[in-house]
């Protein structure tokens, strides 16, 4: 069995995390360089840094907190945001980001994950994708949820897959901050569509999803949570305790 990873992650707004519910009512949490420290020095895998309006507002990603967050921290860090280009790329890995997430930039122009894998390796890149039911189907959302692209989710992570993303982040705009559950039934159609890293995201609530999680889809490789972690509602050292008592492996 795969070690699992349990990556928090950093939703940015004007240099602050933020939270909301269905990526909409944001409100203020913390530093990111706060956050980002405390995570590293307390049992995180990985961390990811959003920069969430980046792509709405047609706007570089803000390196400033990114290069203080990078430098506080021993963990790897997934970096996304108005990643358009490959010159976006470079700068972001040059700030101290170990992989990009690109997920609107590469909606506009998806020869962009093939061009960053062949530069930089598929292992540094990472496709995210927003993903909403609509009409029963699984559609692709851009600038931050707020655009239905009318794609087929599973059919462009597959793409994705083939073109060199090395990694795919599946963001479920259903369950956001609902704090209800992962969305097993979308997480299990990517997670059989594709044979590269999948990281689940949008739901957790509480510990028992992460074991619901990782029990109902074996395969997958991570649970990616927020307001959890950010609200102290679940340590990561608790929960990764109660994982490996489920017989779930971890890094402890």
């Amino acid at each position: 069995m795969i070690t699992k990873r349990i990556i928090p992650c950093l939703d940015v707004k004007n240099g602050r995390v933020v939270k909301g519910v269905k990526f909409e009512g944001l409100s203020d949490v913390s530093s990111p360089v706060e956050l980002g420290k405390y995570y590293s020095e307390n049992g995180a895998d990985e961390l990811v840094f959003y920069d969430i309006t980046a792509s709405f507002e047609e706007r570089q990603l803000f390196t400033d907190i990114l290069k203080e967050v990078a430098s506080t921290i021993f963990i790897p860090l997934t970096v996304g945001g108005g990643i358009n280009t490959i010159e976006d790329f470079d700068r972001v890995l040059k700030c101290g980001a170990d992989k990009v997430s690109v997920n609107s930039g590469a909606i506009r122009n998806p020869a962009l994950i093939g061009e960053a894998a062949k530069k930089y390796g598929d292992q540094c890149v990472v496709l995210s994708v927003d993903v909403k039911r609509v009409d029963g189907a699984y559609h692709v959302f851009a600038k931050g949820g707020r655009e239905d692209t009318g794609l087929d989710a599973i059919e462009w992570i597959k793409r994705g897959e083939a073109a060199g993303a090395g990694e795919i982040v599946v963001n479920s705009i259903d369950t956001d901050g609902v704090k209800e559950g992962f969305d097993i039934e979308m997480l299990k159609a990517v997670n059989e569509a594709v044979s590269v890293p999948v990281i689940a995201s949008g739901g957790a609530g509480c510990i028992q999803d992460f074991i619901d999680l990782f029990r109902e889809i074996p395969d997958i490789d991570a649970g990616l949570a927020a307001s959890i972690f950010h609200f102290g509602e679940v340590s990561i050292d608790e929960l990764k305790a109660a994982l490996a008592a489920e017989g779930i492996h971890v890094r402890r």
